[in-house]
């Protein structure tokens, strides 16, 4: 009965030709609430950095607590979806409701003014030029997923956003049992993170999104401190992780860390037994992401090629914002050209010396020197340069929207930064093999983990309500 309601939840899954805006997510949970008033409850639980309000849905009434968000990163979307499709469900479906004795606390958006920065790619066919050149992310020791008060050997961050202290709020009051921060990532293929080891979930988590013809991705981890417990699934990171990582590659942390703890660092501290799940889905993939087949160069000689091409993009932003600067002038801390410069200057700041981390462990790890895979080589050259794109992206908007190109003597580092990101664009973009994949099958992927992981904690009692 639980399997079946939870199948059909799944099946239901409507098809997607675009993302939801941050109006037309908060018009569908004002119309649940009219809908669904004795079972559902929308409540205020703060304001954002520039005054938008926070809203929380409160559904059912069952025995645990299940706190998932969406939109933990702005440019992350796929979540509030997720969370858009589960409220309605679970209000409208009561065998659903009875296979999952849960309290559903859902925050559709968290970062509710960064999703708006990047509303300008949510509709209409998707291409990696139209997400990088629309992209926003906010600077990482303003990130709501990363903010969390954290204490930790000679690192201390108590400058929580306003949007993480509601967050907070929320964990200290219900004592979710279970939490569900909605990230995805951007190219690639799906992988997770969960806070403790659970085998009986990592055939589910593997072959749901092989059976969508959704690749794994099995390549190189997203951050060298990451732990992989089975293929595509990683031990929750967290920053007492990152701090060990340079500690060990002889970089003082706190030259690096600017930012504070995630969400599990704040709650297992209420909670040790607290779960945590995080199901990385991607827009765009290449087949290469999950191709096992031995390359010609080592793993450590593709790592440093990754490392090379940040340097590059760090150079040229380095040299470009560092002439911009001097001619900009931001009134509105809460304007679009105030955050994006908020993110740069954020970059530029923190880049060399986490590149000078990662090149000393790549030089020095043992464990490097046998032949990379394909899929590794990939992550490292071509994965690599989409990510360095997007900062380069945030960058252009600034140009764009200030206009300095009319101011003469900044105009040459502006047509070479130009002719960089054009450069870079046209490579990416030239590469036929990329493809989009379905929004609706990224929601499937994310529903599944987090309703298959919520039915397996009640079935095993691994964590306390």
């Amino acid at each position: 009965m639980s399997l079946d309601s939870v199948q059909r939840a799944l099946e239901d899954v409507p098809r997607y030709e675009g993302f939801l805006t941050y109006s037309e997510l908060e018009r569908s949970s004002e119309e649940l609430v009219r809908e669904y008033r004795d079972f559902v409850r929308l409540i205020d639980i703060g304001s954002t950095r520039c005054g938008k309000r926070i809203r929380a849905l409160v559904l059912g009434n069952g025995s645990r607590k299940a706190f998932l968000f969406g939109a933990p990163h702005p440019n992350e979307p796929v979540g509030t979806l997720v969370l858009d499709y589960l409220s309605w469900r679970f209000a409208q479906d009561e065998s659903l409701r009875k296979a999952l004795d849960y309290t559903l606390i859902i925050v559709k958006v968290a970062d509710i003014d960064g999703l708006i920065l990047n509303e300008g790619w949510f509709k209409g066919p998707l291409t990696i030029a139209k997400y990088v050149e629309n992209y926003y992310r906010s600077a990482g020791d303003v990130q709501i997923e990363w903010s969390f008060p954290i204490r930790y050997k000679r690192l201390l961050f108590e400058k929580p956003v306003p949007e993480t202290v509601a967050i907070m709020k929320l964990i200290d009051s219900y004592k979710p049992s279970f939490i569900y921060s909605l990230h995805n990532a951007g190219f690639g293929g799906v992988y997770y993170y969960i806070s403790e080891e659970a085998p009986l979930l990592y055939p589910i988590y593997q072959l749901y999104p092989k059976s969508l013809g959704i690749p794994l991705s099995l390549g190189e981890p997203e951050v060298p401190w990451a732990s992989m417990l089975s293929k595509a699934v990683y031990k929750m990171v967290s920053t007492k992780d990152f701090y060990e990582f340079l500690e060990a590659q002889g970089v003082d942390p706190i030259a690096v860390i600017r930012h504070g703890g995630n969400s599990y660092d704040y709650a297992s501290n209420l909670n040790p037994r607290v779960f945590e799940l995080v199901a990385e889905v991607p827009y765009f993939y290449d087949p290469r992401v999950e191709d096992l087949d031995e390359d010609r160069i080592t793993r450590r000689e593709a790592i440093l090629k990754g490392l090379s091409i940040r340097e590059d993009t760090y150079r040229v932003l380095e040299k470009t914002w560092k002439a911009l600067k001097g001619v900009l002038r931001i009134e509105d801390p809460c304007s679009e050209e105030a955050k994006l410069a908020e993110s740069i200057e954020y970059f530029v700041q923190t880049a060399p010396k986490l590149i000078e981390s990662e090149k000393a462990w790549a030089l020095k790890n043992p464990g490097l020197n046998r032949r990379a895979t394909r899929a590794e080589v990939f992550d490292n050259t071509f994965v690599e340069e989409f990510y360095s794109a997007l900062i380069m992206g945030m960058l252009k908007r600034i140009v764009l929207k200030k206009d300095l190109k009319r101011i003469a003597f900044v105009r040459p580092v502006i047509e070479d930064f130009e002719t960089a990101f054009e450069e870079r664009i046209a490579k990416l973009e030239s590469n036929k093999s990329y493809r989009v994949i379905e929004i609706e099958k990224l929601v499937k992927v994310q529903l599944a983990a987090g309703l298959y992981t919520m039915l397996y904690l009640q079935s095993c009692h691994c964590s306390t309500s």
